[in-house]
């Protein structure tokens, strides 16, 4: 009823999308379907666009490209795209113009029947939402998930049920404008990124808030206790607050003790029961049991702990060669991935494929790391020369300790650590940096990364 009240509204307005994109193509297909006035807007000329430029005219939307494209916005409703800035001063314009200014992620929240679990941090919200989904379907719920990850839900939303779940992971980019809460919500952790799209570090945590900000007294806010910015979330809180933790124990939550998880002081499971290796994952466990608890037999959780695999591109074995292991983690786009990831991982010095675009963020905690987990480091990229300045300046670092290899491209960067690499070597791509200078994405590079890696012989 509700979906049909807010398509029927939109019969007698405009209505445009910003951004031609994954998560807006579907939704303007919706809704030119239902007789609504589409246009879309993007920076691309329509050469650019290719096949989707040829099926939005097809579908009768009408396009405004080019570098003017936000010019003349004068619809009743704008969709933003995620990546683009929220306080952009023709949105600001519209907004004051009474215009409505929203997004996919926005208008779900608000549709939505079922219960929401929302995740969000710096690290390890795609592998805590991808948990959280497989845990409520081994429970045998029907599961939607989607958001930063996979798919946009609005275009199925006519087709959730409220005894479904939906699970999503949402980004500061999303969250810098959601007023709508989750009845669960999460955050992994926060630590500086994404400080070349926020003015600064407070406009990031503000936005990454409001996944818990607009709850109410009835839902659940998980928080990481070891984690001091997440932490000092916890007066605003306005439900029912779980912690997580490796250091403590919290009186109401979920901890470690280096050997099992305990939830509420009762054992759970042992972390060998894990498949997934790695401190960071047993966080991402943590995190995503207390998102579920009570919702999830101790039973099935036990379950998917012993049979998930984990999610493409983090820590993802890509083959073994001459002895050498060769491992795709292309999601460790900040230094703090990287080092909670896959310089946790391994038992000896590794070979280590390093940068790629510069999001302003520090690359001075990543120097010592390395220096201690990396025999050789191979850098390329915008925030390659970045890298290497924070590893040369290491109080830990010797001259060739690690050695530190300038490369061009992904080719030459697997070929170089096919060269270096020796039986029982590890090689892994671990890029502490976002894709965008090479890559469209992180699944992109990632692919790439096993298309070489898997060509060599």
């Amino acid at each position: 009823m509700r979906t049909e009240q807010f398509f029927k509204r939109l019969q007698e307005k405009t209505v445009t999308f910003c951004g031609i994109g994954r998560s807006h193509l579907p939704l303007m297909e919706m809704f030119s379907r239902r007789g609504i006035a589409v246009s879309a807007r993007d920076k691309r000329e329509l050469s650019q666009l290719g096949e989707a430029g040829e099926k939005l005219k097809a579908m009768g939307v009408k396009l405004i490209l080019g570098e003017e494209y936000l010019e003349g916005l004068t619809e009743d409703v704008i969709f933003r795209t995620p990546g683009m800035k929220y306080h952009l001063p023709q949105l600001e314009e519209a907004r004051r113009r009474g215009q409505a200014v929203t997004s996919e992620m926005e208008v779900f929240f608000q549709l939505c029947p079922c219960r929401i679990y929302a995740v969000t941090g710096s690290d390890g919200k795609t592998t805590t939402t991808s948990v959280i989904a497989e845990f409520l379907k081994a429970q045998g719920k029907r599961v939607h998930l989607g958001g930063n990850i996979g798919k946009p839900l609005l275009p199925e939303i006519e087709t959730v049920r409220p005894e479904d779940a939906a699970v999503v992971e949402l980004s500061s980019f999303q969250l810098i404008s959601m007023r709508e809460g989750p009845q669960t919500a999460v955050v992994t952790n926060l630590s500086p990124n994404h400080l070349d799209m926020h003015k600064d570090m407070e406009e990031y945590i503000c936005a990454k808030k409001n996944v818990f900000l607009h709850q109410d007294g009835f839902s659940r806010t998980v928080l990481n206790l070891d984690n001091e910015i997440t932490a000092g979330f916890a007066p605003e809180v306005r439900g029912d607050l779980w912690y997580f933790s490796r250091k403590q124990r919290p009186s109401r939550g979920v901890w470690c003790d280096g050997e099992s998880i305990f939830v509420h002081g009762e054992k759970l499971m042992p972390l060998s029961q894990i498949k997934i290796p790695g401190w960071h994952n047993v966080e991402n466990y943590m995190a995503a049991i207390a998102a579920v608890w009570g919702d999830v037999s101790p039973e099935n959780l036990r379950k998917v702990a012993a049979e998930f695999g984990g999610v493409e591109h983090r820590a993802e074995l890509v083959r073994e060669l001459e002895g050498v292991r060769y491992y795709n983690d292309s999601i460790a786009s900040s230094p703090t991935r990287t080092i909670s990831g896959t310089l946790s991982l391994y038992d000896r010095k590794i070979i280590l494929i390093c940068g790629g675009y510069d999001k302003h963020i520090p690359y001075d905690p990543l120097g010592p790391v390395i220096c201690q987990k990396v025999k050789t480091l191979l850098v390329m990229g915008d925030t390659g020369p970045k890298i290497e300045k924070a590893v040369r300046e290491a109080a830990n670092y010797q001259e060739g300790a690690p050695e530190i290899i300038a490369v061009k491209d992904m080719v030459q960067a697997v070929n170089t650590a096919r060269e270096k690499a020796e039986e029982g070597d590890v090689v892994s791509l671990s890029p502490a940096s976002a894709a965008f200078d090479l890559y469209p994405n992180f699944e992109v590079r990632g692919r790439h990364f096993k298309e070489i890696v898997n060509g060599l012989r």
